[in-house]
């Protein structure tokens, strides 16, 4: 939407949650001054004439004075998009129509090697990376994936189409929730392969979805028996850091009439 569009519902909105935090519009322009000096961009500052402009309809804020009115009037960033009419939910649903080949990490971002792609086109689909890395500001799937989730903690991975290790218990091209409370590699007997953990992995330029065994100083990943895939041994933690359990999948079991596209076969 251009910066001039008028918008007069969103207009009314902000100002309702401007009185009723009994701010003034100097006051926002005062709060604001201090948030732009502070992050040295005057792009975050809204002066007292222009945030009038906008609860008359008559502008469209930008992305760093959306910024500057979602910290100032305690709402979230997505909260505050919604005003204008952008769901920031929307996305996620697009997204994960796209196929991915590779085992990812979707969430909180951990330090990336590299820096995170800008758009859904630059994603490297042949390597196994952080879906936060990959997603970098296209939004998050997640809350439309697993929307009964009541973990706050929870973060979310993806299984890459060319990633066999758990098949066919997980078939590539799933979404996994996990739990990075559960970091213990838990050691027992199990009754069947439903109950025994299954861990998402960290490696040095790469993720990991498998059954775990620690030995020693090493994490000894395991595939699924008739997956056709080798046991991996490293070592614990230089090599591979142990993210968290994962307690939920979003997994098709069956393909639609009409081929998806990118699928790749398995070997």
């Amino acid at each position: 939407m251009p910066a001039s569009s008028p918008n007069p519902e969103a207009g009314r909105r902000l100002r309702a949650v401007r009185e009723r935090l009994g701010l003034s519009t100097r006051d926002v322009e005062r709060m604001s001054r201090a948030l732009a000096d502070s992050k040295q961009n005057q792009e975050y500052y809204i002066s007292h004439a222009w945030l009038s402009q906008i609860e008359r309809g008559e502008l469209t804020p930008g992305i760093y004075k959306i910024y500057t009115l979602g910290t100032i009037y305690q709402q979230r960033f997505d909260h505050v998009l919604a005003f204008f009419g952008i769901q920031i939910s929307d996305i996620g649903r697009e997204q994960v129509r796209q196929p991915l080949p590779n085992t990812e990490y979707v969430g909180a971002p951990r330090a990336p090697t590299t820096a995170p792609p800008a758009t859904f086109d630059s994603i490297q689909t042949e390597r196994t990376d952080l879906v936060s890395r990959m997603f970098g500001g296209l939004g998050r799937p997640e809350s439309s994936l697993f929307p009964q989730s009541s973990a706050g903690m929870s973060v979310y991975g993806y299984i890459g189409t060319r990633d066999f290790t758990l098949y066919p218990l997980i078939r590539p091209g799933t979404f996994v929730e996990i739990d990075p409370l559960q970091r213990r590699i838990e050691i027992g007997r199990w009754e069947n392969v439903f109950e025994r953990p299954i861990y998402f992995i960290e490696l040095r330029d790469e993720y990991a979805c498998s059954w775990c065994e620690e030995r020693g100083g090493s994490l000894i990943l395991i595939p699924y028996p008739q997956s056709g895939c080798r046991v991996r041994e490293l070592r614990h933690p230089a090599q591979a850091e142990v993210i968290g359990r994962v307690t939920a999948i979003n997994m098709r079991i069956a393909e639609s009439k009409e081929k998806r596209p990118g699928l790749v076969a398995r070997p």
